[in-house]
């Protein structure tokens, strides 16, 4: 991996033209070096990223516009334009838009490790079923966790 270097990276581009399909959602690398990576995120209405843990990686978002409900640790919460999202190593977490409208952020993560090759591995899938993409993410170091039993 190239080192970080200097310089802008222009609003509305990502690096080297790059944006990916990621389960709904549209990905923008803006940054990516061996300590940290970030990117841009469009979430549709209705679209999620469902419980997972980075056991390698601490996460963060900040919320840019509309409304996340989040499952943190076991707890449910809400972070709206604004806030920051931290999410520690190894902590479970789900991101959900049940806002009715488009949300948008910056995530980060610290180091970047294997999810610059997962976006780009869940990206070029010719189907982006939930059984591919969790065993795919097993082996960059993305655990997804099993749903909640029926009921629940």
């Amino acid at each position: 991996m190239k080192p970080m270097t200097a310089g802008v990276t222009p609003a509305g581009q990502g690096l080297e033209g790059i944006v990916w399909n990621i389960l709904g959602q549209i990905y923008v690398p803006k940054q990516v070096s061996e300590s940290s990576f970030s990117w841009h995120a469009t979430f549709p209405a209705g679209t999620f990223v469902p419980p997972h843990i980075h056991p390698t990686q601490d996460e963060f978002i900040y919320v840019l516009e509309g409304t996340f409900s989040l499952v943190l640790d076991g707890q449910e919460m809400q972070a709206g334009a604004g806030d920051l999202i931290r999410l520690p190593m190894g902590i479970p977490h789900g991101i959900f838009n049940h806002s009715g409208g488009i949300n948008k952020c910056l995530f980060w993560v610290a180091p970047t490790r294997r999810l610059y090759d997962l976006f780009w591995g869940i990206h070029t899938m010719k189907d982006q079923n939930p059984r591919d993409v969790v065993a795919l993410a097993a082996h960059h170091e993305v655990d997804f966790l099993p749903p909640p039993p029926e009921g629940a």
